[in-house]
């Protein structure tokens, strides 16, 4: 039995023996590994919108809120006074600050001789500015702009509703209550100080000057401007259509061109460039940004003697569309007629329903009678000398008013009297009157039927 036992062990061992080596070799085989699982691959990050850039040539116009001292060097701080598009997108709102500064004075020839006729000896200018920087939410953007060499407050011209027809009396009723209503408003408006304050300026033989509050300038940009952190975002369109009426486009464009009635003649051509786009009632793209509107002079005539002032009207009757834009290139009719204006001038403006654009008149029968009464009381002998010829004297404000005073001699109180009485008379009926003058990229707005087309698509948009 232990024999037995003995032999089975021994049988085991041999075949432990005999099956190592395969075993081993085996065990040292190179075994297949298992694939690593994949890393998870990110998700592609959606692509950030491009920053709007405002191209080379952008138009913008500035106004400050506030009266400046007219010096070299004096930093501005003004406002755009209407919003920037890009592409048809809304990308720099109206009211966004912008600086610049004064970079020179210009001699103001013109008022300097008017201010002498009236013993003003103040050294009138005119600031040429130069605007350098706007503050967008991201922060301030440095510009490149052309320099503004005038400035003038801005007229927004709107055009009534048809108006009765009235008498030459009527029309001259309608006169008289408008400049009397323009004296009731110097004393009503706000900002009756600083009117007074110029006022009192008009009377002094020299006197501090100012840029006015309100004041605006038009440049252009001499190179494009992107605007980081600002992304391009679609004009909402305002729905102006009212139920039971035709349908009325209001296209805000700039002139291509100056327009005055000094030189126009009927028939002269205008072009002015489509700023905002225009959509329907549907709030379907109907006008693009970048469109031309071309028209031509309808009426003009230049101003003349004995205070005659000069008329301007103009209407467009086609529109071109920009490149890549599904419309023929020959462009789409139109009629369009001027609604509203912003030009820079220092002179009041009319619009009428039409869109005729004329000078307001500032002709006044009574101050040329005022004053020639007035100078006539140095004459009577039966008052108080001094008080009569101060009254008398407001030839070259108050340095003649002081003169007269101290050299007590009616005469010549009476003279200078008489001496603003003819002064006055000039500028209110001899003189010629005012001609209408839009300069280059003055915005106007114009009123059209819509365009018998289908609505415009940009250029990639599908089909």
């Amino acid at each position: 039995m232990l024999g037995i036992k003995r032999s089975l062990f021994l049988t085991l061992g041999a075949s432990a023996l005999l099956f190592s080596p395969s075993a081993v070799a085996q065990s040292l085989q190179h075994r297949p590994q298992a694939p690593a699982p994949e890393a998870p691959q990110p998700s592609p990050e959606p692509a950030k919108p491009a920053a709007p850039v405002l191209p080379q040539g952008t138009v913008l116009q500035v106004e400050i809120p506030r009266n400046y001292p007219m010096k070299s060097g004096e930093t501005l701080e003004g406002r755009l006074v209407y919003s920037l598009f890009v592409d048809g997108h809304l990308a720099v709102p109206a009211n966004t600050p912008v600086q610049g500064a004064v970079v020179a004075l210009d001699p103001d020839k013109k008022t300097r001789w008017h201010g002498r006729l009236r013993g003003d000896l103040t050294p009138f200018h005119t600031p040429r500015v130069q605007f350098n920087q706007i503050a967008l939410p991201s922060g301030p953007v440095s510009l490149v702009t052309t320099g503004a060499v005038t400035g003038a407050p801005v007229l927004h011209l709107a055009a009534p509703g048809a108006s009765p027809h009235r008498s030459f009396v009527g029309k001259y009723w309608s006169l008289a209550k408008e400049c009397a209503h323009q004296q009731i408003a110097f004393f009503v408006d706000p900002g009756l100080g600083g009117r007074a304050l110029q006022l009192l300026y008009q009377q002094l033989p020299y006197h501090p000057e100012h840029i006015p509050a309100h004041t605006a300038w038009t440049v252009e940009l001499a190179s494009p401007v992107a605007l980081p952190g600002l992304s391009q975002a679609a004009a909402p369109p305002a729905d102006t259509a009212i139920p039971g009426h035709p349908e009325i486009w209001s296209v805000h464009a700039l002139l291509a061109g100056r327009v005055t009635s000094a030189t126009a003649k009927p028939g002269d051509p205008v072009q002015a460039l489509v700023i905002e786009p225009v959509y329907d009632k549907d709030r379907q793209l109907v006008v693009p940004q970048g469109s031309t509107l071309v028209g031509r002079v309808t009426t003009a005539k230049s101003a003349r003697s004995l205070g005659r002032n000069g008329k301007l009207r103009f209407t467009f009757q086609q529109v071109k569309f920009p490149p890549g834009n599904r419309a023929d290139e020959e462009g789409r009719t139109v009629q369009g007629a001027l609604s509203g204006a912003s030009p820079q001038s220092n002179a009041g403006l009319s619009l009428d329903a039409e869109g005729t654009v004329t000078p307001k008149s500032q002709s006044s029968v009574i101050a040329p009678l005022l004053l020639t009464m007035l100078a006539g009381r140095a004459l009577d002998n039966d008052g108080n000398l001094t008080a009569q010829t101060g009254v008398s004297s407001n030839g070259f404000g108050l340095v003649g008013r002081v003169v007269g005073i101290a050299a007590g001699n009616r005469n010549f109180a009476a003279g200078l009297g008489f001496y603003a009485a003819a002064l006055s008379t000039y500028e209110n009926f001899l003189r010629p009157g005012r001609d209408v003058d839009f300069p280059k990229d003055t915005r106007i707005e114009i009123e059209t039927t819509p365009l018998r087309a289908p609505v415009l698509k940009p250029q990639g948009s599908s089909q």
